[in-house]
């Protein structure tokens, strides 16, 4: 009789960050593996872009670094990417990657990154934390710490 696979859990702690909105900017990630305590950094930027796009780009890279699906608790100061991926996301599918403005349809913002982030959602199980940012949380802080020095790159 085979075993189950156990479903590897990890944690994904991102920020974004812009000099100027829009303007350069930056993404970082620590993906923590708690089981084994196995760390890893990444970041990047963009000469000329948002900081939503930044904060969404984060997560994005993070989950696609994982190479197997995996339950992932994401850790963000971003209300935009946690509301956006759990509360917002299923409407505007259903709609077509449209949001109501008023009495009209109008196209979702960063629709190709909310897409990009929805192929990876569903690679996943995948909760979010909403962190306060700049208050000291460790991760947190080490991320926009790696966010910032990438988007220096671009300035």
């Amino acid at each position: 009789m085979s075993e189950t696979p156990v479903t590897p859990f990890v944690q994904l702690f991102t920020d974004g960050a812009c000099s100027g909105n829009p303007g350069p900017g930056g993404w970082a990630y620590i993906l923590r593996h708690p089981g084994t305590g196995a760390e890893r950094e990444a970041s990047g930027g963009a000469p000329q872009t948002t900081n939503n796009q930044m904060e969404m780009q984060a997560v994005i890279q993070g989950l696609s670094a994982l190479t197997r699906p995996s339950r992932v608790e994401v850790i963000t100061d971003s209300t935009y990417v946690a509301k956006g991926s759990q509360e917002w996301m299923p409407n505007w599918k259903k709609n077509g990657w449209r949001r109501r403005e008023g009495k009209s349809w109008k196209p979702v913002k960063n629709v190709e990154l909310w897409q990009e982030l929805d192929t990876q959602l569903e690679r996943h199980e995948v909760r979010f934390q909403l962190v306060k940012g700049h208050s000291g949380h460790p991760e947190n802080e080490r991320c926009d710490e790696l966010a910032v020095a990438a988007a220096a790159e671009y300035r």
